[in-house]
């Protein structure tokens, strides 16, 4: 008996796609009828009803045209069965990306004449790609799903914000702090989701940063509750001061230069910069160790971990503690960078775009997670002049971009320990939910 795959005629693929194309042309209609084809106007008598029959024809028809497009590239896509190809392409890409991104990085705020604000951008942007290489220990290497990060990064901000209102400590001093402190609640998050999986997972990580938030709302004699803390201070340059009023003391009068708001943005950018570099620095030295390798495994399969001997309570925990040790030296940068915090500054929300950063980019990926910040963090930023339609581009390029690479920008594997030559492991050749 032959194992052949049958040939898939012309007419039936036709068949095929007018009947998906017809159900997404039918389901576009009645999402646009109260979304397009109505319109409230103004009438001498009040409000009244109108309709736009063209321009609802107009979205129906672009919708199936869209989704027949879709199902084309997704024939052509299985079909060529280029897989190992695509992804040995991106592996050679990456090695001229990151460099250059890297370097791009280094020489932003030197460039002459470059506004404030794209350097305060880049300190953004950065934060992100640090919580994002820190969340990616959780979800990329460790498989955990964790929708409660954000309590991490409150913790960071927190502790160094009380310890310098209440002992006067700087930057300096409550930056291994926070890290520390914060990897103490990564170690209590750790021990009652120790046989958790999966969605249950996601809900007690996800209440457990709504905790935090509520406690750090309502102890209004210890954090101020929604007034939050102010004047917290910022780093110093080695005992100088960033003051616009110059003098002694001061960075600019130190150096004899005119004080300008610049010097502390690019201070800041700087330490941001090292930070994030020293995250992505131990992630990558993390997963070439057995911990590392632990933590792979137990992303691929628990039960198989468990049968090779492998502790997974102590996995899961370091998983936990790692991540969010590098949360809370974001936070402290976080509340540093703003001189004032309040729990309005630690909603889900925040998790739920960190997370959407290490998914879009590539679970597992250190340069797909940077990618995926510089789009999701800066591009909205520069689009700011496109009022209302910001979003809605913004939207378009995310949906275009998780029918093109579903798995995100970086979806190819490399392990990190091999007998023999590395092999690159395409997206294709990964089950999607069990890898």
């Amino acid at each position: 008996m032959s194992d052949a795959v049958p040939a898939v005629s012309g007419r039936d693929t036709l068949i095929r796609y007018l009947r998906d194309a017809g159900g997404v042309g039918i389901l576009a209609l009645a999402i646009f009828v109260p979304f397009i084809g109505l319109r409230l106007h103004g009438h001498m008598n009040g409000l009244a009803l109108g309709y736009r029959p063209k321009l609802l024809a107009i979205g129906v028809v672009l919708a199936v045209l869209a989704r027949v497009l879709v199902l084309i590239w997704q024939d052509r896509r299985v079909h060529q069965g280029r897989a190992a190809w695509r992804a040995a392409r991106i592996a050679s890409a990456g090695k001229y990306v990151t460099p250059l991104l890297l370097g791009f990085a280094v020489l932003l705020p030197l460039v002459p004449g470059i506004a404030n604000f794209y350097i305060d951008l880049g300190v953004l942007v950065m934060t992100y790609v640090m919580l994002g290489w820190g969340l990616n220990i959780v979800v990329g290497l460790a498989g955990l799903l964790d929708l409660g990060y954000v309590a991490f990064y409150a913790v960071g901000a927190y502790s160094f914000a009380l310890l310098a209102h209440y002992y006067h400590f700087t930057f300096w001093e409550c930056l291994p702090l926070s890290g520390l402190f914060a990897a103490l609640w990564g170690v209590c998050l750790g021990f009652p989701v120790l046989r958790l999986r999966g969605d249950y997972l996601a809900i007690v990580t996800l209440a457990f940063g709504e905790i935090i938030r509520l406690v750090i709302t309502n102890w209004i004699s210890l954090t101020g509750g929604p007034n939050g803390i102010y004047n917290i201070p910022h780093p110093t340059f080695f005992g100088l001061n960033f003051n616009l009023g110059g003098g002694a003391g001061t960075f600019s009068g130190f150096f004899g230069i005119d004080p300008d708001p610049k010097q502390l943005t690019t201070y800041l950018y700087y330490i941001i910069f090292f930070l994030a570099l020293l995250t992505n620095w131990v992630t990558l030295r993390l997963r070439r160790l057995p911990m590392g390798r632990a933590w792979e495994a137990l992303r691929e399969d628990e039960i198989a971990c468990r049968s090779l001997g492998i502790n997974v309570r102590n996995t899961k925990l370091t998983a936990f503690a790692i991540g969010a040790m590098f949360g809370g030296f974001a936070g402290c940068f976080f509340a540093t960078r703003q001189n004032f915090i309040s729990p309005d500054s630690f909603t889900f929300i925040e998790s739920a775009t960190v997370l959407a950063i290490v998914v879009l980019g590539g679970a597992g990926s250190q340069l797909g997670v940077a990618l995926a910040a510089v789009v999701m963090i800066g591009i909205p930023a520069l689009l700011q002049d496109l009022s209302i339609y910001r979003m809605l581009f913004f939207g378009l390029a995310l949906v275009i971009m998780m029918v093109v690479r579903p798995r995100g920008f970086v979806s190819t594997r490399t392990p990190s320990i091999a007998l023999g030559r590395r092999k690159l492991i395409s997206s294709e050749l990964i089950s999607e939910g069990h890898g």
